[in-house]
């Protein structure tokens, strides 16, 4: 049962000042194509080799709602798992998608056109970190929104992927027909969400289910598109602690 105290208690948490681990302990970049794309790394305190999750921002970038994105990282490393922000944009994508010109209809057909690209730089982040020392091995993507699809995508597309957590996105509209294969995956998706429809959630759940593989849909009744970006909203840590129990769950060595 959820009480007052619980609630206040879990407000509080996040209005708590950055901690150590907001800051990246490493920045690095990865090549994809002809492009250089920022990587930072949040370490966590746990000696030995770890799992890690790659962290897929919405349309925005990160810096726009920064916190809201530092709140998971620090949830994760707490329990022992590093954490990547892939800045997997290039300078072209924001032009195109921040241009005054740009309508709904053009902004959908720029994504479909740059998925593919998009998963191969998730496939090379993936390697990049798997070579390094302190790899397990076990790796986990965790996309917001248009990150959610890029995810998808790339957890469909490359086997080495352990986990997907997918926040209010879903699995890109060419790709629908082509899943042979997807990775256990959990979909939170807010039931009021005006920017992706709340099907596309139910969508890729039912495709991970149909590839065989473990899949949880968790709808959040009331909840608009990035409900758990609020700082006030009791929803926030319940997102953050089902992703992080989910991620701890399907990582672990």
């Amino acid at each position: 049962m959820i009480t007052r105290r619980t609630v206040l208690t879990a407000i509080s948490a996040l209005l708590t000042p950055l901690t150590a681990h907001a800051a990246p302990s490493e920045e690095f970049s990865v090549t994809s194509g002809r492009d250089n794309l920022a990587v930072s790394r949040h370490a966590a305190a746990t000696a030995g080799k770890r799992p890690a999750v790659i962290a897929l921002h919405g349309s925005r970038g990160i810096e726009l709602r920064a916190r809201a994105y530092e709140r998971y990282v620090e949830a994760l490393t707490a329990k022992g798992i590093d954490a990547y922000l892939l800045r997997y944009m290039t300078p072209a994508d924001t032009a195109a998608l921040t241009s005054k010109s740009s309508t709904h209809e053009s902004r959908d057909a720029y994504y479909a056109a740059r998925f593919d690209g998009w998963a191969d730089t998730v496939s090379a982040t993936v390697t990049a970190i798997q070579g390094r020392p302190e790899s397990s091995g076990h790796l986990g993507l965790l996309g917001f929104s248009l990150g959610g699809y890029i995810a998808a995508d790339a957890a469909a597309r490359d086997m080495r992927i352990t986990a997907l957590a997918v926040l209010y996105g879903g699995m890109p509209d060419a790709m629908v027909g082509k899943v042979k294969h997807l990775p256990p995956l959990i979909e939170l998706h807010g039931e009021e969400d005006r920017n992706v429809p709340i099907a596309k959630g139910r969508e890729l759940v039912q495709l991970g289910k149909a590839a065989g593989a473990e899949a949880e849909f968790v709808p959040y009744p009331g909840k608009a598109h990035g409900f758990d970006f609020s700082d006030t909203d009791p929803a926030t840590p319940d997102a953050i602690e089902r992703v992080t129990r989910f991620f701890q769950r399907k990582l672990a060595a």
